[in-house]
């Protein structure tokens, strides 16, 4: 595969901002690159704290396709910069999604045909938007034995690169441009927020995580970074099983994850983040699938649980809109067994993500790489 202090208080929860600054992207004035950044922020309280206790949320579905719209442009224009990615060459990558819609966009502006790699899981909307704008989408037929559908996806991505001749893949999850695209979100949030103590991520490929941490730890060099995970993930430990939830955890481990950056790691159940984020939807309005969901709750549980002042940020990959089908569908939560439970108050714990393996929400503060030194995390797909 290609390259692998002083605070005067937590505002109304009702409070929402943007700022003003342009996002660091190149220029393309009148075309929608303009909507990409400069997301806002929404303090929100109730139904996870009591006011004055609550936490901030960076709501990065007011991108055209989410948070990936920064990564994927990013890691497209620093290529053509590179002369990795030639004009008119195709683009090829693994998606369960978000990522998709991000370089369907990139392919539109630098006039790039897209190619991308999915599984039967990827919701109806997040196939047929891709298309809409104009990429080809392929979908496996079966997951791989050892790598399940992550494996699958990366096979085929390597054949596809070899039909192409001059096809470039962003390898994400390997690509250290996709940590690097999410330093503008950083200085957003630091132009927004100020000081932040606390910021709670998702983790997937681990870019927006690693990205977000490095560039606020320059401000704030006491900064705790938690990473939210999904049940079946083996990002941070736990055994590889198959998941319901899209566009947070791994079946493979990527180089992306910064994993000395984490002051803790948690993990969340489907029906969890179903009921997290349907209350958000009743109770603020703004809310998202599964990540945001699971973002949510435990961003919740540290603003009930940290001193009074502490200044949390959680960021909202997406908005609700490709979860009709899933999240927010009755008859499909029912047939998966996710209404009607109530999440426990507090996470459980374990001392080592190599204790047991976890079913439902759980802690763990001690992160550290799963793999040994000399083992090197691939894709599965030739190079």
């Amino acid at each position: 595969m290609p390259p692998s202090a002083a605070r005067a208080g937590v505002p109304c929860r009702t409070k929402a901002f943007r700022t003003v600054t342009e996002p660091s992207l190149p220029a393309f004035p009148h075309t929608v690159l303009k909507a990409v950044g400069n997301t806002p922020v929404l303090f929100i309280d109730a139904p996870f704290a009591a006011a004055p206790r609550g936490f901030w949320a960076k709501l990065e579905g007011f991108n055209p396709g989410g948070i990936k719209d920064r990564a994927a442009l990013h890691m497209v224009g620093r290529a053509r910069e590179r002369g990795e990615l030639i004009p008119g060459a195709p683009v090829v990558e693994s998606t369960s999604g978000t990522l998709g819609l991000g370089l369907a966009l990139a392919g539109v502006l630098h006039g790039h045909p897209v190619h991308l790699v999915t599984d039967p899981g990827m919701e109806p909307i997040m196939e047929r938007m891709p298309a809409a704008h104009g990429a080809v989408l392929h979908v496996v037929d079966e997951p791989h034995p050892e790598g399940g559908w992550q494996e699958a996806r990366w096979r085929r991505v390597a054949e596809l690169l070899d039909r192409y001749p001059g096809s470039w893949c962003p390898d994400r999850y390997h690509n250290p441009d996709n940590v690097a695209a999410y330093r503008a979100l950083a200085a957003e949030l630091t132009d927004q927020l100020g000081d932040i103590d606390v910021l709670v991520c998702a983790v997937g490929t681990g870019g927006h995580s690693a990205g977000i941490a490095r560039g606020l730890s320059e401000r704030t060099p006491g900064l705790r970074l938690v990473g939210v995970d999904t049940v079946g993930s083996t990002i941070f430990g736990q055994p590889a099983r198959p998941r319901l939830m899209r566009g947070l955890g791994s079946s493979i481990h990527p180089r992306n994850v910064d994993y000395g950056a984490f002051a803790e790691v948690h993990w969340v159940a489907p029906a969890e983040a179903v009921w997290s984020a349907r209350r958000l939807a009743e109770r603020q309005f703004a809310t998202g699938g599964w990540s945001v969901g699971a973002v949510a709750l435990v961003a919740g549980w540290i603003a009930r649980t940290q001193p009074e002042g502490t200044r949390i940020a959680a960021v909202f990959p997406d908005g609700p809109h490709r979860y009709f089908d899933t999240v927010f569908n009755d008859d499909y939560c029912r047939a998966h067994q996710l209404l009607g439970a109530t999440p426990p108050a507090e996470p459980d714990e374990v001392a080592s993500p190599f204790d047991c393996e976890v079913t439902r929400w759980t802690r763990c503060t001690a992160v550290s790489d799963p793999l040994p030194a000399t083992v090197v995390r691939a894709t599965g797909a030739a190079r």
